[in-house]
């Protein structure tokens, strides 16, 4: 079954499923405009098929996705001609599988960041293993939480998602599960008699049912009260404040500020914009809202510093410009969300 793509991405009928297998291993399965691009042919074909009852994506591998490629994405901006068609593509792709009108199961066992969150975690049912982790850690390379994550992080409770959004941490599947990410959780070891099952019927919810195991949430409550009450300040700097205050007896609010410290100000700034503004915007209008921000993003110097020292020159430090928040300005920020007049995105 080709809908393109090559050697990045396997297209199969199992009996009523429609399967979608990243193959990149070797790359952890990082997304690229080839793989957007027959991803969307095989969804819009799938929907249509009176024989396919559920789409299905999971993974090679021992990452079911670490992101988009952001070494071609660094690679092609540098060289004056940032990939805004990919992102076009790739944010068109997130806003039809949160509106796709047949169960999409995402098979999530592994690592799942960035742009792998973007075509997984918009179906209706996101399940993970034992062995899953989840994080959104662009404002740690000069980038924003994207791929929708204005439409899925503002809706966590206990302010978790602009906790995950500021520091870019990671979190296992009981966190995931807790936090309303995943809706269920399975052994890794079930995955093949899971899908097996899954194509005889076509029907997840009654599939699942069989396969649930409880996972409980690693983070523990005095932690997840800690992060409501820091995270759910009016502000930016009244966030940085609050775990400031908290910093000299409380090891979680001195942790998470270091962490917060070593991301980009602009990034932080934008994320938090975004995240507040999500809460009250359709999916459509996250997309939008995103595809003007990655448009000024590609055109600034953080995203391709925070590259150069975390891929090119493994492991520098970033030199951030402006280097500190209260640096940032206000009009500076207000530019990110500008409309692009007819280069808005249409999805």
């Amino acid at each position: 079954m080709d809908f393109g793509g090559g050697d990045e991405i396997r297209f199969e009928r199992l009996g009523r499923a429609g399967v979608v297998t990243l193959t990149r291993p070797q790359a952890l399965n990082a997304v690229t405009h080839r793989m957007v691009k027959a991803l969307g042919k095989a969804l819009h074909a799938w929907e249509r098929d009176d024989g396919v009852d559920v789409v299905v994506i999971k993974a090679e591998g021992r990452a079911f996705s670490a992101g988009g490629d952001i070494l071609h994405i660094y690679e092609a901006g540098r060289a004056g001609k940032p990939p805004v068609e990919f992102f076009a593509d790739e944010y068109r792709l997130n806003a039809r599988i949160n509106s796709f009108r047949k169960p999409y199961v995402a098979l999530i066992d592994g690592i799942v960041m960035g742009g792998g969150v973007g075509i997984s975690f918009h179906g209706s049912h996101r399940v993970m293993t034992e062995n899953a982790q989840f994080a959104m850690p662009e404002v740690g390379i000069g980038f924003f939480p994207d791929v929708g994550a204005s439409h899925l992080l503002p809706d966590l409770g206990g302010s978790f998602g602009m906790y995950l959004a500021l520091t870019g941490n990671r979190i296992r599947y009981g966190d995931a599960l807790w936090s309303g990410l995943a809706t269920h959780t399975i052994k890794a070891e079930d995955q093949v008699s899971f899908l097996d099952r899954l194509a005889l019927t076509g029907d997840p919810e009654s599939v699942l049912r069989g396969f649930l195991v409880p996972a409980k949430r690693e983070t523990e409550r005095p932690i997840l009260g800690a992060i409501s009450r820091h995270f759910a300040q009016p502000s930016l700097q009244d966030v940085i404040d609050s775990l400031d205050r908290a910093a000299s007896t409380d090891e979680f609010a001195a942790k998470t500020l270091a962490t917060i410290r070593t991301r980009s100000p602009t990034s932080l700034r934008v994320a938090w914009r975004q995240i507040s503004a999500g809460l009250t915007l359709s999916m459509d209008d996250c997309m939008k809202m995103e595809f003007r921000i990655v448009n000024r993003m590609l055109a600034g110097h953080d995203f391709y510093e925070g590259i150069r020292a975390a891929i090119i020159d493994k492991g520098s430090k970033p030199q951030w410009r402006p280097p500190s928040l209260d640096a940032v300005r206000e009009a500076d920020i207000d530019a990110y969300f500008a409309p692009l007049g007819e280069r808005e995105l249409l999805t």
